[in-house]
């Protein structure tokens, strides 16, 4: 497991855009699981349909992408110069609303990577549902 303090060390992103509360499960250039507390005073919720805070489709991809950060965790705590940034997103889907009070669970898995790409499959459910599913592409930047 992987806590706050340490996922600020790692993500690229600064405040105000850490986007992951911990990382539950983590199998290296294979697999991830994050969490992500869904609460009603999250700064999208300021303008995102104000009469029923939805998270939007693009948060739910950067939860996602921030979580992809962690299949190369090694590599990055190795050498702190080496990122991974979100590249593409192939086929996204929204299924169902996140809203405030939701725990989103995104599970990444690494379809196949090469010495400056990972293929990755990204799936968010709420409750064992799945609310966003999406393909991502990974590319390491020195």
């Amino acid at each position: 497991m992987i806590d706050f303090e340490e996922i600020k060390k790692i993500v690229p992103q600064k405040f105000p855009y850490y986007m992951l509360d911990r990382i539950i499960e983590l199998k290296l250039n294979e697999k991830v699981v994050a969490i992500k507390n869904i609460t009603g005073n999250e700064i999208c919720f300021l303008g995102h349909f104000p009469d029923r805070s939805i998270v939007p489709g693009t948060m739910i991809l950067e939860i996602m992408a921030q979580a992809g950060t962690f299949l190369f965790y090694s590599e990055i705590k190795k050498n702190p110069r080496l990122s991974f940034y979100l590249g593409m997103v192939k086929e996204a889907r929204f299924i169902k609303p996140v809203v405030p009070g939701d725990q989103l669970k995104v599970v990444l898995t690494c379809k196949r990577k090469t010495a400056d790409n990972a293929y990755v499959h990204a799936i968010g459910s709420v409750e064992e549902q799945t609310v966003a599913e999406s393909d991502m592409i990974f590319v390491r930047v020195k």
